[in-house]
C-alpha cells in the first residue's frame, strides 16, 4: 500500500515540474505513472485540485487513454496491437492464441504477478504484422509461443 504522504509529496513535485505548461494533465499523468507504474486513485483529487478541474474530469482523460494504468502491472507487460493492418495479418487469432497460452484476459494481470497483457492501438510496424511489444521493445512478425516466451524468460 502506498504511504499518502509520500503519495502526496511526489504528486506535488510532479506538479510543480508541470507548473504553467499548458495542457499538463498528460504530461502530469505520464510522470505519475512512471514514478510508479500506474496512476494511484489518491493522486487523481491531489492533481485534480492543483489544475483546478474535478476528479472526474481527470479520471475521465485517463481512462480514455489506454496505456494509463489504474494498477500495478506486471513484472513483464506484453502489448498486443489492434489496429486494423495488424488484424489483417492475424492479430486476432495471435491474441486468442496468447490469451489461452498466458490465461489472461486484456488489462489482467498473472495471479503470480509476472505478466500484464495489453492491448495498444498501432505501433508503427503494420508492414510487420502483427506486431507486439514487450517490456518496451517492438516485435513484428510475431508468434504466440515467441511472445510467451519473452514474458516467461
Amino acid at each position: 500500500m502506498l504511504d499518502s504522504i509520500d503519495l502526496e509529496t511526489r504528486i506535488r513535485e510532479i506538479l510543480d515540474a508541470h507548473r504553467g505548461q499548458e495542457g499538463s494533465l498528460l504530461p502530469i499523468l505520464h510522470d505519475v505513472q512512471e514514478a510508479y507504474g500506474y496512476v494511484p486513485e489518491a493522486a487523481l483529487p491531489i492533481i485534480a485540485a492543483d489544475l483546478q478541474i474535478t476528479k472526474a474530469e481527470a479520471h475521465g482523460v485517463m481512462t480514455f487513454y489506454h496505456d494509463f494504468r489504474e494498477k500495478p502491472a506486471g513484472r513483464k507487460v506484453l502489448k498486443l496491437c489492434r489496429a486494423e493492418s495488424c488484424k489483417s495479418m492475424g492479430a486476432d487469432a495471435l491474441a486468442a492464441e496468447v490469451q489461452a497460452k498466458l490465461g489472461l484476459d486484456w488489462h489482467e494481470t498473472s495471479a503470480d504477478g509476472a505478466v500484464t497483457l495489453e492491448p495498444i492501438f498501432c505501433l508503427g510496424l503494420c508492414a510487420c504484422g502483427p506486431a507486439a511489444m514487450v517490456d518496451g521493445k517492438l516485435v513484428g512478425r510475431a508468434t504466440a509461443e515467441a511472445l510467451v516466451a519473452k514474458v516467461k524468460a
